[in-house]
C-alpha cells in the first residue's frame, strides 16, 4: 500500500513545487514592475526616463536632502508624495499631432507625428475611401514560351473587347505589353549556337531567341497600336519547366517611366503563364550569385542584368509592388493554379485566376480580378530604416463599412465605391536607440494599390533636455552639527545619518529610503495599504502618516470627499446610510450594496405593504389610486378579480375596518406589477361563509354517523361467523344428538409456592359423566 501511494505523493509534491515556483515568479514580476523606477544605477534624468513611461524625474533643488540621486526617479504620484513640486516633475507625455492641411481624395490624414517613450504606445485612425471610377493602367506581361502559343493567339483578338468592357468600370482605360521567357543562360536554355538564334530549329519553326524581359509597348490608349503589336509577337523556347516571371515582374514594376504608369491611375500587372516561376536561389544553378538590387535595368527596352543578377525574392517583389501601388493578377493554367494560389498569400494586393484553354475566359477574368482587387482595402506598414523595426511594434484593427472590427485584421473585403474604411493603428516603442536619441523615425502606412500613403513621424523621447541636479561640493569650510539638528535637543540627523558641511547625508536601509532635511522621513515605518506606505496618499514622518489634501485616516486611505457615495439619484447612500471612508454604511442592517440600494428583506413581509393597500382601498381601487398612492407604494400595483389564479408569489391578508380582509399577493421576481390586490374582500361573518360552515358541519356529522353504523354492522357479521365455526366441534365430540350442555363448576386454587409433585384430583360435576384428570400431568 505504501509503495502504491508513493508515486501519488511524489506527483502531489511536484505539483505543489511547480505552483510555488509560479507564485514566486509572479511576485518577482510584480515587484520588478513596481520597482522599475527604483534602482541605484540611475544617476541622470535620461537614465530614469529610459526605464519606462511610468517613470518621472524630479529636478527640484534640495529634493530629498541626503538621499541618493536615484531617489529622484519614481512614479509621478510617488514623487508628489515625497514632496516634489509639480513644475519640477519631468514626465514627457505621449502625444499625437495630425496635419490636416494636406488635401486628399482617398487617404486621410497624410501626415501624423507621434511622441513616444520606451514602453509607451500611441493610437490614431486613418480613413481610406474607394472612388467610384478610377483611371486604370493594365500591363500585359505574357510568357511567350512555345507552350503559350494558343493563349498568345487568343490575346490578339481579345484586347479590343476587353478595352470596351473595362470602360464600363473605368474613367480612362489604357494598356501596355511586355514578354518574358527565362534567363538566356545554361541550364535554362540550350546554348548551342544554332539554338541561341532559333530555339525551335529542330521543329522547323522560326522562334525568337529566349530573353529575360522585353518591354514591347508602353501604356497607351491606342488600341489599334496594341492590336498590331500583339499580332507581331512570336513564341520562343527554353529547356526547363519554370520560367523567369519574377525577373520580368520586378522590372515592369520599378521601371515606372519606361512602362508609363500614371500616378493617378490604378495599376494592374497581368501575368499570363502556364508554368511556375524561378525563385531567388535557382540562379545559383547557372553560377549567378549576385543578389538582385531591386532597381530598373532596362537598356533599349531589354532587361540587361538578366544574366548577372539572381531572381528576386518573393519578399523583395512584394515590397516593390506595394511601394509602386501595383496590383498583380496571375492568369495561369489549371495545372499551376495551386502554386500561384499559395503565392498570392505572400504578395499583398494580388489575385489568381484559372485560364481556360486558348484563354477563352481572359476578358471575364480581368474584369473579375479588377472588381475583387478594388473591393479589398488593406494597409501595409513599412519603416524607412528597416534596422529600427526591432524597437517598435504595430497593431492594426480595420473597421469595415458594415461595422465589423477585429484586432489584428488589416483588411476589409466587399467594399463598394464611395464607402470608407477606418484603420485604427497602435504604435508602441520598446526601447531607445543605442546612439542619438533625437533622430526621428519615419513609418509609411500604405493602402495596397492606392497611390496615396500616410507618413508617420515618430519622435523618440529618451531623456534629451532633462535637468540634472548640481553636483555636491567636494569640500566645505565648516561642519557644524547644530545645522543638522531639527531643534536644539534633537539628535544629529535624527540618528539616521551623518552631518557633512551642515547637511544631513541619510543612512541607507534595506527596508526602504530615509530622506528629509534631518533624515526624519522614510517610506517604510508607517502603515501600508495596497502595498504602498500611507496608501500612496501621504508622507511617512516619524512613523506617522501625514496625509495629502483630500485624504485622512491612519494610513491615509479614507477620502474626505463623499463623491464615491453619491448614488444615481444624487443622494448620499440613497439617504438610507452614511458615507464612512468613501464607502456607504447602511442604517438598516438588512440593506446592502454600494449605495445601500439592495434590501431583499425590506419588502418581503406582508405588514410592510399594508399602508400601500390601505391607500388603494381608500380610493376605491380605481384608476385615481395609481396616481394618489405613488408616495406610499414603492412597488408596482395592479387589481385582479380572482387572485387564486396567480401562482408565483406570497399571499397576504389586510384587515380592513369593516371586519373584512382583502387578499393581496407579493411578486418580488416579476418584471411587471409587484403587488396584486384582490377587488373582492374576505368577510368572516358574511352569509356566504355561514352557509359554507353549516354545510361542512352537517356533512361531517353525517359522515361520522355513517362510519359508526358501518363499523357496528361489521362487528355483527364477525360474531356470527365465529359461532357458526364452533357448533360443528360439539357435534363431533358428542354423538348423542339429544345432549344439552349444562353449567358446571370448577374450583381452582392459586398459590405462589410450587405445588407438591403428587396427583391432585379435580372433580367436574356433569350429569351423565364424571372425568378425573391428574393436575400434575396437566401442568
Amino acid at each position: 500500500m505504501t509503495s502504491c501511494m508513493r508515486p501519488y505523493c511524489d506527483l502531489f509534491a511536484l505539483r505543489m513545487l511547480l505552483l510555488l515556483i509560479s507564485v514566486l515568479l509572479l511576485l518577482v514580476r510584480s515587484n520588478s514592475a513596481d520597482n522599475r523606477c527604483l534602482s541605484a544605477l540611475i544617476s541622470t534624468c535620461e537614465d530614469c526616463l529610459r526605464r519606462g513611461p511610468e517613470c518621472a524625474w524630479c529636478s527640484q533643488e534640495r529634493f530629498l536632502d541626503g538621499a541618493h540621486v536615484s531617489q529622484r526617479c519614481g512614479s509621478v504620484s510617488d514623487l508628489r508624495v515625497r514632496g516634489c513640486e509639480e513644475e519640477f516633475i519631468e514626465n514627457p507625455k505621449v502625444k499625437v499631432e495630425v496635419n490636416a492641411t494636406i488635401n486628399s481624395s482617398q487617404v486621410a490624414p497624410r501626415e501624423i507625428t507621434i511622441q513616444l517613450r520606451p514602453g509607451s504606445e500611441a493610437s490614431f485612425v486613418i480613413e481610406v475611401q474607394q472612388l467610384e471610377r478610377y483611371p486604370v493602367d493594365l500591363y500585359y506581361l505574357v510568357d511567350v514560351s512555345a507552350s503559350m502559343q494558343d493563349n498568345l493567339d487568343r490575346l490578339k483578338t481579345v484586347g479590343l473587347a476587353l478595352s470596351h468592357q473595362m470602360k464600363q468600370h473605368s474613367s480612362d482605360f489604357r494598356v501596355g505589353f511586355g514578354s518574358f521567357v527565362d534567363k538566356p543562360v545554361s541550364p535554362y536554355i540550350d546554348v548551342h549556337p544554332s539554338k541561341l538564334l532559333n530555339p525551335c530549329s529542330e521543329y522547323e519553326v522560326h522562334c525568337r531567341p529566349a530573353h529575360g524581359f522585353i518591354h514591347v509597348l508602353p501604356i497607351t490608349q491606342n488600341m489599334s497600336e496594341f492590336t498590331r503589336v500583339i499580332q507581331e509577337q512570336r513564341i520562343s523556347g527554353n529547356m526547363d519547366t519554370p520560367e523567369g516571371g519574377f525577373d520580368a515582374m520586378l522590372q515592369a514594376t520599378v521601371c515606372q517611366k519606361d512602362i508609363g504608369w500614371r500616378p493617378e491611375a490604378k495599376h494592374l500587372l497581368l501575368v499570363m503563364t502556364d508554368q511556375p516561376s524561378h525563385l531567388a536561389l535557382d540562379s545559383k544553378l547557372a553560377g549567378i550569385v549576385v543578389p538582385h538590387d531591386g532597381r530598373c535595368h532596362l537598356e533599349d527596352n531589354i532587361y540587361s542584368q538578366t544574366s548577372t543578377m539572381e531572381h528576386p525574392t518573393v519578399a523583395q517583389l512584394a515590397e516593390k509592388l506595394l511601394e509602386n501601388s501595383i496590383h498583380s493578377v496571375f492568369a495561369v493554367d489549371h495545372a499551376q493554379y495551386q502554386w500561384y494560389e499559395d503565392l498570392v498569400d505572400l504578395i499583398p494586393g494580388s489575385y489568381v485566376g484559372q485560364l481556360f484553354p486558348k484563354a477563352s475566359n481572359l476578358k471575364d477574368l480581368v474584369v473579375q480580378a479588377y472588381k475583387k482587387l478594388l473591393s479589398d482595402v488593406e494597409v501595409q506598414m513599412e519603416l524607412q530604416d528597416p534596422q529600427q523595426a526591432e524597437r517598435f511594434w504595430v497593431n492594426v484593427s480595420a473597421i469595415c463599412p458594415g461595422g465589423s472590427s477585429a484586432s489584428g485584421n488589416s483588411k476589409c473585403s466587399g467594399v463598394q465605391p464611395k464607402q470608407t474604411v477606418f484603420f485604427q493603428l497602435t504604435v508602441g516603442m520598446l526601447s531607445c536607440p543605442a546612439g542619438s536619441a533625437d533622430q526621428d523615425v519615419l513609418m509609411l502606412v500604405r493602402p495596397v494599390g492606392f497611390n496615396e500613403s500616410v507618413h508617420v513621424r515618430i519622435r523618440q523621447l529618451c531623456g534629451s533636455g532633462c535637468t540634472d541636479p548640481e553636483p555636491e561640493p567636494l569640500s566645505c569650510v565648516s561642519n557644524t552639527p547644530d545645522a543638522c539638528r531639527e531643534h536644539r535637543n534633537a539628535p544629529v540627523c535624527s540618528s539616521r545619518g551623518v552631518c557633512r558641511c551642515g547637511t544631513c547625508v541619510c543612512d541607507s536601509s534595506r527596508f526602504g529610503n530615509i530622506y528629509g532635511k534631518f533624515c526624519e522621513m522614510d517610506d517604510f515605518s508607517c502603515p501600508y495599504d495596497g502595498g504602498l506606505v500611507c496608501g500612496g496618499h501621504g508622507q511617512c514622518v516619524r512613523g506617522e502618516c501625514v496625509c495629502l489634501s483630500g485624504w485622512m485616516g491612519e494610513a491615509c486611505t479614507c477620502p474626505e470627499s463623499t463623491d464615491s457615495c453619491v448614488s444615481d439619484d444624487g443622494l448620499i447612500c440613497g439617504a438610507v446610510g452614511k458615507c464612512v471612508c468613501g464607502k456607504c454604511l447602511c442604517d438598516d442592517p438588512r440593506r446592502s450594496g454600494a449605495f445601500c440600494e439592495k434590501c431583499p428583506m425590506c419588502h418581503s413581509s406582508c405588514q410592510s405593504h399594508w399602508s400601500c393597500v390601505n391607500c388603494h382601498l381608500s380610493n376605491g381601487l380605481g384608476s385615481d389610486g395609481f396616481q394618489l398612492c405613488n408616495h406610499s407604494c414603492s412597488p408596482l400595483v395592479d387589481y385582479v378579480d380572482d387572485i387564486t389564479e396567480l401562482v408565483r408569489g406570497k399571499y397576504c391578508l389586510y384587515p380592513s375596518t369593516d371586519k373584512c380582509q382583502y387578499r393581496f399577493l407579493m411578486d418580488l421576481e416579476s418584471d411587471g406589477a409587484q403587488l396584486h390586490i384582490s377587488r373582492h374582500p374576505v368577510c368572516v361573518w358574511s352569509r356566504r361563509y355561514f352557509k359554507t360552515f353549516l354545510s361542512v358541519f352537517l356533512l361531517t356529522v353525517t359522515l361520522g354517523i355513517g362510519m359508526l353504523a358501518g363499523v357496528r354492522q361489521l362487528l355483527r357479521i364477525t360474531d356470527r361467523s365465529c359461532i357458526s365455526k364452533t357448533e360443528p366441534q360439539f357435534e363431533h365430540t358428542h354423538k348423542d344428538s339429544s345432549y344439552i350442555p349444562t353449567s358446571s363448576e370448577k374450583t381452582i386454587t392459586y398459590r405462589r409456592d410450587r405445588l407438591p409433585n403428587h396427583p391432585v384430583e379435580m372433580h367436574t360435576h356433569i350429569p351423565t359423566h364424571t372425568h378425573k384428570m391428574p393436575i400434575g400431568d396437566a401442568w
